[in-house]
């Protein structure tokens, strides 16, 4: 497990990079974290396949899984956090409870930045339905073009 960056407080959104996918939680104290997780505690990404999640309360080098982890409060500068206090409450009240899971309304991050700003916000899915959209736009004017050949090649033989 590598830190990059400053220590956690209590409240803190943490990045967790997995291969692929970045998996979140919140900083709880005391070395703990609280995320939205499969039963073992190592991925969110899994429980897509189940549609729920448990919510548990890890060690913090325990949920990184070996894999580096930094402070990422990147929503500060758009939206007002919640106090910290108010964070690792609502963050603990949630320990054990089983919640339904969606990849693209209900991972990990909207979990943690619930939590945090009282909003429901992930970047993961945005990106991700950004370069879907730029992806298939691509891929029709690469058939459009292929076509246009095609029938280009049949009227000149």
């Amino acid at each position: 497990m590598t830190l990059v960056g400053p220590s956690p407080k209590p409240g803190d959104l943490i990045e967790f990079f997995r291969p692929l996918y970045q998996h979140w939680g919140i900083y709880v104290g005391d070395g703990y974290v609280v995320h939205l997780t499969d039963q073992e505690g190592f991925s969110s990404f899994s429980s897509a396949f189940g549609a729920t999640a448990a919510v548990r309360k890890d060690r913090l080098d325990k949920a990184a899984c070996g894999c580096k982890y930094r402070v990422n409060n990147k929503y500060d500068k758009k939206r007002s956090p919640n106090p910290p206090g108010k964070v690792v409450q609502a963050a603990l009240e949630e320990v054990g409870k089983q919640m339904p899971y969606s990849v693209t309304s209900g991972n990990c991050e909207h979990f943690v930045t619930n939590l945090r700003y009282g909003d429901c916000l992930s970047d993961q899915v945005d990106n991700a339905i950004m370069y879907s959209a730029v992806g298939a736009g691509a891929l029709a004017v690469f058939a459009g073009i292929a076509l246009v050949t095609m029938r280009n090649k049949r009227q000149n033989q």
